[in-house]
């Protein structure tokens, strides 16, 4: 039998043959795992399925995409009145409600303009007051003016009728009955001068007063004008698209909510909007970097997001020759123009406001091989693609270089490097997910 050191060597030696044998498994494993990863002949195989599509030659169409909205060419704005400063609206027809030439749309609340009006008017009845009390004034001055008049006319004739016995009258009384004549007439025209001077004086005080009551008037007038503004009746017939309150807050850049009944609105703010619904267009903001590239005349092909079954057509009718800085895609801003599309046909569906895809053809270049952007990669500086390797789904993909021409609606023009046919991968196979 043996010793008890002899099984002790045994036991050693199969423990390291055991680790030996493990240690050769998992080099062959890690071998295996690199080799399954890098195919034969510069070909890569993946673990996962890589997406795959096949090359084609067909048409290369360079389109720009942007997003827009539906508005009318002609609309009726309905207005807080000029005069009424911050002013509460009582009543506001709902958004998308359909109106008739007439009906009472807004109402606004006509408290304020109430007391402006009722002051306007005590002022106008005071105005009255002081014209009928300086009118009854004048009238006692002139009468007492006359009556000084006569009285002065009196004396004079009274004194004439005493000169006229100066021969019979010693040669003193007869110088004095001439010295009174002579005072009595000059009575006369003191009294004449003071009737004319009265009147003109009271001419031009009431003249004076006349002008506040006229301007009293009119502004009482104004002011009633101003009540009869805060109803306002629908001048068309149409439906109610109701504007945006720049002022009921939230944040920066967001889009402010409609108006709504007991907002506070201010003097000439738009309220809500009747849009002709027989001449709607799509604007658009366009980028600078695609401003050189569209024209006027070129066709539109819209989707409306709230008409899904139906696709539009158009045409290019405007773009801006200025462009506009736009705050709404956040800092910095960027600068855009104006575009805009009219469409070739209505359908009665279609609201002002409603968001649009609109799809602009700029370029077409025909037979020409294509393949998808996202199957051309860049390695080292170049341009290549993946090859599929064997049949569909093989999984195998080999590194091919190509040269590229256009771009443009997704696809890449491939001229030279591939052919027709070949399944090309969608997705990096070398890089890890």
């Amino acid at each position: 039998m043996l010793g008890n050191k002899s099984k002790t060597w045994y036991r050693r030696r199969g423990t390291k043959i055991f680790a030996g044998i493990l240690l050769l498994a998992a080099i062959v494993a890690v071998y295996m795992r690199w080799f399954a990863s890098r195919g034969e002949a510069g070909t890569v195989s993946a673990a996962t399925a890589i997406p795959s599509t096949a090359v084609i030659r067909g048409e290369l169409v360079d389109i720009v995409e942007l997003r827009g909205q539906i508005r009318p060419l002609h609309s009726v704005d309905l207005l807080a009145p000029p005069d009424a400063g911050q002013i509460q609206i009582l009543k506001l027809v709902k958004d998308g409600d359909t109106v008739k030439k007439g009906d009472v749309a807004i109402v606004f609340d006509p408290s304020t303009i109430q007391m402006t009006l009722n002051q306007r008017r005590s002022d106008l009845k005071q105005a009255e007051a002081q014209i009928d009390d300086m009118r009854a004034k004048q009238k006692l001055a002139e009468q007492q003016d006359q009556t000084d008049l006569l009285k002065a006319k009196y004396d004079v004739e009274r004194a004439k009728l005493d000169a006229s016995q100066a021969e019979i009258l010693s040669q003193i009384d007869g110088e004095e009955k001439k010295l009174l004549l002579a005072d009595a007439e000059q009575r006369v025209k003191q009294a004449q001068q003071k009737v004319d001077s009265d009147v003109a004086s009271n001419k031009a005080d009431i003249a004076n007063i006349s002008q506040k009551r006229e301007k009293a008037l009119r502004d009482v007038q104004h002011w009633e004008e101003a009540i009869s503004r805060l109803t306002i009746l629908a001048p068309t017939d149409g439906m109610v698209h109701l504007m945006p309150n720049y002022q009921a807050g939230g944040n920066f850049g967001s889009n402010p909510p409609p108006f709504k009944e007991g907002d506070r609105a201010w003097s000439m703010a738009a309220i809500a909007q009747i849009p002709d619904l027989s001449a709607l267009r799509i604007t658009a903001r366009l980028d600078e970097e695609d401003r050189g590239r569209l024209h006027a005349g070129e066709t539109v092909t819209a989707r409306v997001d709230a008409v899904t079954d139906l696709s539009f057509t158009g045409t290019v009718a405007d773009i801006s020759p200025l462009a506009k800085i736009d705050f709404s895609s956040g800092w910095p801003p960027v600068k855009n123009f104006d575009l805009l599309v009219a469409l070739d046909h209505i359908d009665n569906r279609l609201r002002s406001g409603m968001s649009v895809t609109e799809r602009i053809a700029v370029q077409r270049i025909p037979n020409v091989i294509l393949v998808p952007a996202e199957a051309l990669f860049t390695r080292n500086g170049r341009d290549v693609v993946y090859v599929e390797q064997g049949a569909k789904g093989s999984n195998n993909f080999a590194e091919r270089a190509v040269v590229i021409g256009h771009r443009g609606g997704g696809q890449v023009e491939i001229r030279s490097g591939l052919e027709p046919g070949v399944r090309v991968a969608t997705k990096d196979p070398v890089t890890k997910p």
